[in-house]
């Protein structure tokens, strides 16, 4: 029985796409040619990427009536066009090269590539990327650097500790963080030219005092005055990046203050704090418009398995593949500490967990959380209610458990007698 396409195959009439280097692009513009049944027209420049250059295509294209313009995601190059061409009022789209792969075997120009887009993209046989606006784009850039002074300053904290274990300086073995209070003191006394260990052990503070016996001898090694000069500046390298991580925190709070509302009710989520909801909101930003369904936002976060199958067969492991790294790293540490509390996604994780491994317990839980984060945005007046630890227990038939433990006790060659407990 035939059945009804979805597709649209109205072909745009005047489209342009773009192939984008960093130094210049070149645009390709398609248009109805004249006359009833008259064939399609095409104009094909090379623009450079500065900003006057730019200006100079969007007038022609808004002399053309162009629609639609379409370009490819080159780096980061796309940028600064993409942005220009949003600001004139144009419907631009951005487009994984992917799918838009010139056929193989045939010559490859940058001309061709921006005929060869344009054509395909006219038939509507590409989908558009997920641009965020601008005030969503803007906290991501922020929300993204902090990532970044985060892993800088955890690479020289990491230097950190390796130049005392290069001077033997023990600290690490008996402290658990040796840039608490006590630890930086005692490398600031170092630093200083304090080398005796009962002196350097003293200066331990609280629950740290019962180690000082351990702090003695910690601290008996060969720290020189080469170590001391690469530790000082190794800590104000430290300093310096927490002060930065401040104040991009700062920005981010001022930042975050039209969506607040939508972090509030997203905190509500086990396992996710203020500072991960401020990541999913910067990702996916908060109109879930662009997202028809829940699974549709898990496909494009690349939370949900591929599906690959020929002859009537599954290939492949299902893996979901690569995605919006940021976002994965949020949803996956909130996705371990749900699995610590007494929630229904706490026991959801440890359920598949228990049969799958933490890692498929992580992409899982992941789901559930980007499941209910479109829902909280979708609708502004709802918010989350936990369906408790006991869901699954709830709904377990007990005959149903009875029988299958007898079954797995007889396969084994026991004979099973019930009897109810006293």
């Amino acid at each position: 029985m035939l059945e009804s396409s979805q597709d649209n195959e109205e072909i745009i009439e005047r489209i342009a796409a773009l192939d984008i280097g960093k130094a210049e692009l070149v645009c390709c513009v398609r248009i109805p040619g004249q006359g009833p049944g008259g064939r399609r027209r095409q104009e094909v420049s090379t623009y450079s990427t500065m900003t006057r250059s730019l200006l100079t295509m969007a007038d022609r294209l808004r002399e053309l009536g162009v629609t639609r313009v379409v370009m490819e995601s080159t780096s980061d190059y796309w940028k600064p066009v993409f942005y220009l061409l949003e600001a004139a009022g144009v419907d631009t789209w951005l487009v994984n090269a992917k799918d838009v792969k010139h056929l193989p075997g045939r010559p490859k120009t940058d001309r061709l590539d921006a005929v060869w887009l344009c054509k395909v993209a006219e038939r509507q046989m590409i989908r558009p990327s997920f641009i965020p606006p601008a005030p969503i784009r803007e906290l991501r850039g922020l929300t993204r650097y902090r990532v970044d002074l985060i892993a800088a300053r955890t690479a020289e904290r990491s230097r950190v500790e390796k130049l005392l274990e290069d001077a033997q300086i023990k600290l690490s073995v008996v402290a658990s963080d040796i840039f608490g209070t006590s630890g930086r003191d005692m490398m600031a006394a170092l630093i200083a030219g304090q080398r005796d260990p009962k002196v350097l052990a003293q200066m331990a503070r609280s629950r740290l005092r019962k180690k000082i016996t351990q702090l003695e001898d910690a601290f008996v090694g060969r720290f020189s005055e080469h170590h001391g000069f690469l530790l000082a500046r190794m800590l104000a390298r430290v300093d310096a990046i927490t002060a930065d991580i401040a104040e991009v925190n700062q920005r981010i709070e001022q930042q975050m203050s039209p969506f607040g509302e939508s972090a509030r009710r997203l905190d509500e989520i086990p396992g996710v704090g203020p500072a991960t909801a401020h990541v999913i909101i910067a990702e996916v930003g908060v109109d879930m418009s662009r997202f028809p369904t829940p699974a549709h936002l898990a496909s494009w976060a690349r939370f949900a398995p591929g599906v690959k199958e020929s002859a009537g067969k599954s290939k492949g492991s299902g893996s979901t593949g690569h995605g919006n790294s940021y976002l994965a790293r949020v949803l996956g540490e909130a996705a371990v500490a749900a699995g610590k509390t007494d929630t229904f996604l706490g026991e959801r994780y440890r359920r598949i967990a228990r049969r799958c491994g933490n890692r498929r317990a992580i992409v899982a839980v992941g789901r559930s959380i980007l499941t209910i984060v479109w829902h909280l945005l979708r609708d502004p007046v709802t918010r989350f209610n936990d369906i408790g630890s006991d869901f699954y227990d709830t709904r377990v038939n007990p005959e149903r458990r009875k029988r299958n433990h007898i079954r797995q006790l007889e396969a084994l060659g026991y004979t099973v007698t019930l009897a109810p407990a006293a």
